[in-house]
């Protein structure tokens, strides 16, 4: 074996979740070789397959950036290397050459055996406390924290294709187009969500304000009722215009049934805003009864936790909303812990947001009438969202309805 090359071995599905073939594309990608010294293909659907390859660079710099890229597709050195830690120097601050997480499920060499990381997130940090290992976002970096530097010790699993049989994730195959038969893609994610709650999954929704303007506010709020949804994760926007709309009628003063300008209708937006700091909160304006029915309504009524984080540019913002950025990170962390589906409604940075604190194995639909913006969500990194470019006020309605139906 050349003195610049090293043996690396890979397990799993892969043949048809193209792990493999990922792995020949990044060393080709950066002009290395490879040799396949040994392979397993698996012959049933659940096997495992195996191939343990040499891999050979120009120098060591070269070998050490195409190991660096092949550990990230899930391959890991034959012979393991224990991880390798720093200490921070201080409180929010990161080592050099910390190693930066992805969303997969990722497993560390400590003391001799693989433990799994807990909390997994994409680009964050891992700490490591006695014999565990948490990913850890940089504003919760103590000083003195035993932190991961480099590559070595670290193996990621990819996600393998689905196989639980033919669902809305195999149907797309994690694309997304507006021109695919929409009454089907309803159905197929109906009978998904159904399905998650009927394992006792946990499904988030993560939503904006283009849900009331759309005239699918009456549906997300029978998804709550009804119990499909356990978590709502929004900003001020989509709660003042869910409550403008549940006492008024309105939506940013347009009638929301017919899409005419209500009389009066430029102060409903900020006669809302005062009506709930009149109430103190949206549960104080529930419990007087002065709000009595919406997304917030039903949240309140059926014990669903939500999350309003703040941005600089909201009216007001309501009582309820988080203006702390970094505290609201956290919250909307808390709600999504253990979740199974997410499904992202018609907002750009808040669907970002959530697509990079959740592991690759979370199911996760996005649905916007902007191609760009759902594309751009998968660009980020979450590349396992199921993409649909359809009008919100159209598409949500056929899904409450096929729920309906599976429900009796």
């Amino acid at each position: 074996m050349s003195k610049f090359s090293q043996e690396i071995e890979v397990s799993g599905h892969l043949i048809d979740s193209s792990i493999l073939t990922k792995i020949f594309d990044k060393i080709m990608d950066l002009k290395g070789e490879f040799n396949v010294e040994e392979i397993d293909i698996g012959t049933k659907k659940k096997d495992h397959s195996y191939a343990r390859l040499t891999i050979t660079g120009n120098n060591q710099g070269h070998l050490d950036e195409i190991l660096k890229t092949v550990y990230r597709e899930g391959a890991v050195s034959k012979v393991q290397k224990e991880i390798q830690l720093k200490k921070s120097s201080k409180d929010f601050v990161m080592p050099d050459n910390f190693y930066s997480t992805t969303n997969n499920h990722t497993q560390v060499f400590l003391k001799g055996k693989w433990i799994s990381v807990e909390n997994m997130m994409m680009d964050k940090c891992i700490v490591v406390k006695g014999n565990k290992a948490f990913c850890v976002p940089v504003r919760d970096v103590k000083k003195g924290d035993q932190i991961i530097v480099g590559e070595a010790g670290i193996k990621i699993t990819p996600p393998e294709r689905p196989r639980e049989g033919v669902n809305v994730f195999e149907f797309m195959g994690s694309s997304s187009s507006s021109e695919r038969p929409t009454q089907h893609i309803a159905k197929q994610v109906a009978d998904d969500i159904y399905n998650t709650k009927k394992k006792g999954g946990k499904i988030v929704i993560v939503g904006g304000p283009a849900i009331v303007h759309t005239g699918a506010d009456d549906s997300v709020s029978e998804l709550i009722r009804s119990g499909y949804i356990d978590g709502v994760l929004a900003g001020n926007a989509l709660a003042v215009h869910d409550i403008e709309y549940a006492t008024l009628g309105t939506s940013l003063g347009m009638n929301v049934k017919d899409a005419t300008l209500a009389y009066h209708g430029h102060r409903n937006h900020m006669d809302t805003i005062n009506a709930v700091f009149k109430a103190g909160s949206i549960a104080k304006m529930v419990k007087s009864k002065k709000l009595t029915k919406g997304i917030m309504y039903e949240c309140v009524k059926n014990n669903v936790p939500f999350v309003l984080a703040g941005s600089i540019r909201d009216d007001g913002p309501l009582p309820d909303v988080i203006t702390d950025v970094a505290e609201a990170q956290r919250q909307y962390k808390k709600v999504l812990k253990d979740v199974d589906m997410v499904i992202m409604i018609s907002t750009m940075l808040h669907s970002i947001a959530t697509g990079n604190m959740l592991p690759a194995s979370v199911k996760v639909i996005v649905v916007d009438i902007s191609q760009p913006t759902v594309t751009k969500l998968m660009d980020r990194g979450t590349w396992q969202a199921l993409g649909i470019v359809s009008d919100v006020g159209a598409f949500l309605p056929m899904v409450a309805q096929q729920i309906k139906k599976r429900s009796k």
